[in-house]
């Protein structure tokens, strides 16, 4: 299991392979979803991520899949990646989010902060 800080990508991309296998196209959406918006996973940078989670163990494939057509590739979460999900370990800081005096990056460090603790007293 990989013990580096997971990036704010993966981290929405593994909570989503919580709930289940998941393809490519539909995790991007998904994670538009969850993130409320806030990350948006081109196709380009949804695969660099699933290359990477798939390598430090974290995610393998489940099945390939043809719909109207077209191949789908599924995707699962290993046991390792859902010990490093439970460990509730943060996303690492966004580059633009390095000093906690600038207002946007104090409200998100504060919101990440509130749910993990919602997170801890629901478990």
């Amino acid at each position: 299991m990989a013990d580096t800080l997971v990036t704010e990508r993966a981290f929405f991309v593994l909570t989503v392979l919580a709930g289940g296998p998941r393809h490519g196209y539909g995790l991007a959406g998904e994670v538009a979803e969850l993130s409320q918006g806030r990350v948006r996973l081109k196709i380009g940078s949804l695969y660099g991520v699933l290359d990477r989670l798939a390598a430090a163990g974290l995610i393998e494939p489940d099945r390939d899949e043809v719909r109207d057509g077209r191949l789908r590739r599924y995707y699962r979460l290993t046991e390792d990646g859902r010990r490093a999900l439970a460990l509730g370990r943060p996303p690492s800081p966004r580059s633009d989010c390095r000093r906690a005096e600038e207002p946007a990056c104090r409200d998100r460090m504060v919101r990440a902060r509130l749910r993990r603790a919602g997170r801890r007293a629901a478990g």
